[in-house]
């Protein structure tokens, strides 16, 4: 009986790790999907819990592929193990904190460590030469291949046929001719498969899938390094950072207030961890006091609070102050003025 090859597929939710299964599902191998969650991930979190493009659909695209390719999808929690490529990374960050090279050998090592324990044969990603200014350049591709060990069993379906033929393409696994020379920065070639393939609905044809990429978030995770004195996070920390409006007016406290009701719910879940202030008389956020400010400034920050909400043109507010511990007290404070609220707070 002829063998039914098996590959694991990097799956993140975009379109290209789509396509790339897809590919190689067209050719009889069976497939199951693997993702691995960071902390880091655009996906399945906060990204629901606002209005903003409350029109979009809300849902984990990296499921939602599996679900649309019929396969199985393995969600592995590397939160731990992920830190040191966040803060040590041997081929460095991109513009921002994102360290693409090091995370995409990271993850292809992972997922050659998934496939040997499974007994599966090679790897599949959606990688594109080009694509990509710090992972996907064609000189740093052989560089994941060999320091993630994954070597000539790494295939990469989208591009393939620009480069040299791996394990599974040589051994006849897989036909060479029936996958793709896809390269640069156009999304057009991917586009015209995916309408080949009858797919008309993915996410953001040439999104990010990490807020390391992103320049506020980085902003504000150098800020978390910076006030700490330590560059370290916890998991509650990196997903902190994805919500609400965060001000730093002293070097001992920063303020993380609610934008709309759907982060100051998502808020009132660290109320155990954070001192919490809120508005009594007039409707407004919630917000989080991170650090260990004076009496004085926990009067800033109420003001602040104030200035936030309905209340902001009053002459006076209640400003209900609540501790970690559970312990209470209200301050009756003048909301904060506009020309006194210097864009230097802003993180």
């Amino acid at each position: 009986m002829t063998k039914q090859y098996k590959a694991v597929s990097l799956i993140s939710g975009g379109l290209d790790s789509m396509l790339a299964t897809q590919l190689v599902l067209a050719q009889g191998i069976h497939v199951e999907g693997i993702n691995f969650f960071t902390g880091f991930c655009v996906e399945g979190h906060t990204h629901a819990i606002r209005k903003h493009d409350k029109n979009k659909v809300k849902r984990n695209n990296a499921l939602w592929v599996a679900e649309q390719l019929g396969i199985k999808l393995h969600i592995i929690d590397i939160v731990e193990e992920y830190k040191n490529v966040v803060l040590n990374p041997k081929h460095g960050y991109g513009q921002h904190v994102n360290p693409c090279l090091d995370c995409k050998i990271f993850m292809v090592g992972k997922a050659k460590a998934w496939m040997e324990a499974q007994g599966f044969d090679f790897i599949i990603t959606g990688e594109v030469i080009g694509q990509r200014p710090m992972s996907q350049l064609a000189k740093r591709m052989p560089i994941v291949a060999a320091e993630s060990g994954a070597d000539d069993r790494l295939l990469r379906p989208l591009c393939a046929q620009n480069l040299a033929p791996t394990l599974p393409e040589r051994e006849g696994w897989i036909d060479r001719a029936q996958l793709k020379d896809f390269s640069g920065r156009s999304r057009k070639p991917q586009m015209a498969l995916a309408k080949s393939f009858a797919i008309d609905d993915y996410a953001q044809p040439a999104g990010g899938c990490c807020f390391l990429t992103d320049k506020n978030y980085a902003t504000k995770l150098q800020d978390l390094w910076q006030a700490r004195k330590k560059r370290d996070y916890e998991l509650d920390d990196i997903m902190l950072l994805k919500v609400g409006r965060h001000l730093r007016p002293t070097e001992n406290f920063k303020l993380i207030i609610g934008r709309e009701e759907g982060e100051n719910n998502y808020l009132s879940g660290y109320r155990k961890q954070f001192t919490s202030m809120r508005v009594l008389d007039h409707e407004g956020p919630l917000a989080l006091v991170d650090g260990t400010p004076t009496a004085e400034e926990l009067h800033l920050a109420a003001r602040i609070t104030a200035r936030f909400s309905q209340g902001r043109d009053a002459q006076n507010v209640e400003v209900g102050i609540t501790t970690d511990s559970g312990s209470a007290h209200t301050l009756n404070v003048q909301p904060l003025p506009a020309d006194e609220l210097p864009k230097a707070w802003y993180v």
